[in-house]
This record gives structure tokens, C-alpha cells and sequence, in this order.
């Protein structure tokens, strides 16, 4: 066991909707994730992976229970202050890569850096950097339309890793690709997961890339299952 405080920690987290009949999609949620570690949520569609993800990544906001990050209580928090740690803490790959189209890779990866205030200078040195990392150095001039699902897919991560979050959280993120190049890109992940020791939080139906994972969380109907 370890006294360091959890990255993140869910307690009895719950969201409802309601649309003539309530639905509850996830259901009392408690969950420890320890700085560094690299975890894989499954379940069957409509299981309540993506709501999961949804909250934890501050962008919807739960029906009860708390919801602490790195030791705050971000369910407590104002749109202003979630934004915030949204902006500082979190990083996100999802299953299309959504670039922007017009720009190319280097500038999609800056386009973060930019946003929270970085010269462009630094934001050019840094997007460099990462787009090196995953291995698109002769790449950083072409436009997505361009690029390869995969190599689309690889500045995505860049571009998530841009402003250094302490968590990564992935939607489904080699949903899109084929095996290959879907074990290549989730190959990477681990492989930054470990040099940079930030917590990765991976949605996905893979259960052979998920049993590579640290844990493998269980949802089903809503609730937590198994870890």
C-alpha cells in the first residue's frame, strides 16, 4: 500500500438522466487510481464505459457522489475552477483522432500550448519533441489528409501529451485502426506511460490489449464489478 494521495478517486459516483424515464448509467462508482498507473476499463455497449470516462475528464459533471482529482474535490468546484483543472491535469485521445484538417501536424500539436498562453517558439520546440517521440519527425509538415489512420492517430497522442497532463484518458483510442497498427499505437502509450510516469485511463472493447494493462476495471449496467 502506498500513502501517496490518488490521482484520482471516486465515491459512490452516480449519473442519472432523465428523459421521461430515468436511466442510470452510472451507478455509486468508487474507484482508486494511483499516479503512474496504466488502466483499462471494459464492458459490454451502453455499459457506462464512456459516462465513466466523460466524468473523470471533467466533461460532464456527475448526478451525486465526489469526485476527487489529485486530492481536490472537483464535483465542489465552479465550471471556471473545473476548467481549469481540465486544461492543467488532463489530456484526451479519442477514437476518430478530430484534427484539424487545415493545419498540419505540428500545428495541430501546438494548437494546446498556444491556447494556454506559450510563445510560439515554445510551442513549436515542444510539438517537435513529441511529434519525434512517436515517430513522425519526417511528418510534421503533412496535413491529416496526408497522413495514415495511424500516423493521424500518433499526433493525436502527441497533441494530448502536448501540455504535459498528469492523466491521459483515451476513448476507445485504436477503435478506429486495424490490429496492427492498433497494437502499435496502444504499444506507444505504454511506452509513455512508463518514461513519463503520467496515468493513463484507457475505454476499450480490446480485452487482449486491455490484459496488457497495470488493472483492468469491469463495468457492467453501471456499476463496477471487478478490478
Amino acid at each position: 500500500m502506498t500513502d501517496e494521495i490518488p490521482i484520482i478517486e471516486l465515491k459512490n459516483l452516480t449519473k442519472t438522466y432523465k428523459n421521461g424515464v430515468e436511466f442510470r448509467a452510472l451507478d455509486s462508482a468508487n474507484l482508486i487510481i494511483q499516479k503512474g498507473e496504466f488502466v483499462a476499463i471494459v464492458g459490454p455497449s451502453g455499459s457506462g464505459k464512456s459516462t465513466l470516462m466523460h466524468l473523470i475528464g471533467l466533461l460532464d459533471t456527475p448526478s451525486s457522489g465526489t469526485l476527487l482529482i489529485d486530492g481536490r474535490d472537483v464535483t465542489k468546484m465552479s465550471d471556471k475552477e473545473r476548467s481549469a483543472v481540465r486544461n492543467r491535469m488532463l489530456g484526451f485521445i479519442f477514437q476518430y483522432h478530430h484534427l484539424l484538417p487545415d493545419f498540419t501536424a505540428l500545428e495541430n500539436v501546438m494548437m494546446p500550448l498556444l491556447i494556454a498562453g506559450k510563445s510560439r517558439d515554445e510551442a513549436k520546440s515542444v510539438a517537435e519533441k513529441l511529434l519525434k517521440e512517436v515517430g513522425l519527425a519526417d511528418r510534421i509538415d503533412h496535413r491529416p489528409g496526408e497522413l495514415s489512420g495511424g500516423q493521424n492517430q500518433r499526433v493525436a497522442v502527441a497533441r494530448a501529451l502536448s501540455c504535459s497532463p498528469a492523466i491521459v484518458l483515451g476513448d476507445e483510442p485504436t477503435g478506429n485502426l486495424d490490429t496492427k497498427t492498433g497494437d502499435l499505437i496502444y504499444e506507444l502509450l505504454r511506452r509513455l506511460n512508463r518514461e513519463y510516469n503520467q496515468t493513463f485511463i484507457v475505454v476499450t472493447h480490446n480485452e487482449e490489449l486491455a490484459g496488457k494493462a497495470d488493472r483492468v476495471i469491469k463495468i457492467v449496467d453501471g456499476k463496477i464489478t471487478d478490478q
